[in-house]
């Protein structure tokens, strides 16, 4: 089957990774598929163009409800839709995007949830469609490069590396965009950098909002302890999460954060946000540590620090975690049997 996938795939953000990866979950079944930024198009009626071309795509799929999912309103082949997360948990808010998104669900033939919070969100904001809603963990794998440099990638970054095997670096791994709120913790974090300059802060991650990376750099700039990292490859970045002292999210909202799924896999400690999105995959001591403010942030920052046995649970416990929920094998069976309802 020639299958037509469309996401956001510009620029690199962990919607791009999850295309990729259910991308070759479904050629790994044998099917043809092609995927396609939904940046390219303006409108439903060019996708229904293109899905009609020769030779035409027999079905389609689309991660984001609106987003993507509104370009295929038009086609006259079956979809499915993946929930991205800002979909259920912003745009559902904006009427005129709700309205879209409820014509969405109504004809695709199915849509997958991360969560089970995000299928409850969906069944409570979107006229009910709850038989044709699947939960399906993300899958994860984690690739560390044999190059990489952990002294190199903090002096790149401007930290003084004269100390780097001292230095408890925490990552926030984010695309510089508004929904991330990267500016959260800086000015309490760079106060604890004051008293241990042991402790540093490194942002990493796409410049998307070119305003708000201005914002940052300016931030960064005047903000003792804080530093931008430039963006890299995954398997560089999963090494320096490997390397780093924890895995930091100070997102606003999430469907569900694969950097902190992979920081579990890679054996690091993660410091989330406490919202929905984040706390259905940490559960506070146990697979990481959840802070609902920037005080209470330093707060379990410096517990961290301190207790190695907390330390080594939320690393032990964290690990078991992605291997039992987060198989790359399971996710790969569900997207193989939904892909075969749409032939």
């Amino acid at each position: 089957m020639k299958l037509l996938f469309i996401a956001c795939l510009s620029p690199k953000t962990g919607n791009h990774t999850t295309a990729e990866r259910i991308r070759s979950h479904i050629e790994s079944a044998g099917h043809t598929c092609e995927l396609r930024d939904a940046a390219e198009f303006q409108s439903p009626a060019q996708v229904a163009n293109l899905v009609s071309a020769n030779p035409p795509f027999e079905a389609a799929l689309a991660i984001h409800l609106f987003r993507a999912g509104r370009l295929l309103l038009d086609i006259h082949v079956p979809f499915g839709v993946i929930f991205g997360g800002t979909d259920i948990n912003e745009d559902v808010k904006v009427e005129q995007k709700r309205v879209v998104m409820e014509q969405v669900l109504l004809k695709a033939r199915f849509a997958v949830a991360f969560t089970d919070k995000l299928k409850e969100e969906a069944e409570l904001f979107l006229v009910s469609q709850s038989s044709k809603i699947y939960v399906q963990p993300q899958g994860i794998q984690t690739e560390v490069t044999e190059k990489f440099c952990w002294a190199e990638f903090l002096r790149s970054s401007g930290v003084s590396s004269e100390h780097a095997d001292e230095l408890r670096v925490f990552l926030l791994v984010c695309g510089l965009r508004r929904v991330k709120d990267p500016l959260y913790l800086l000015k309490v974090f760079s106060e604890w950098h004051r008293e241990n300059p042991l402790n540093v802060f490194v942002i990493i991650g796409p410049k998307i909002d070119p305003v708000l990376t201005v914002e940052v750099e300016a931030v960064v700039q005047r903000t003792a302890g804080v530093f931008l990292a430039q963006e890299r490859s995954q398997q560089e970045l999963h090494a320096a999460m490997k390397r780093c002292f924890a895995v930091v999210n100070s997102s606003v909202s999430e469907g569900m954060s694969a950097a902190i799924l992979e920081a579990m896999d890679l054996e690091v400690p993660v410091l989330a946000r406490d919202i929905p999105g984040n706390a259905a995959v940490v559960q506070h001591e146990s697979t990481g540590l959840l802070y609902s403010s920037p005080q209470e942030f330093v707060h379990q920052s410096q517990r961290l620090v301190s207790d190695h046995e907390l330390r080594e649970r939320v690393v032990r416990n964290g690990k078991l975690y992605v291997e039992e929920h987060h198989s790359l094998k399971q996710e790969r069976e569900t997207y193989r049997r939904l892909v075969d309802t749409l032939l």
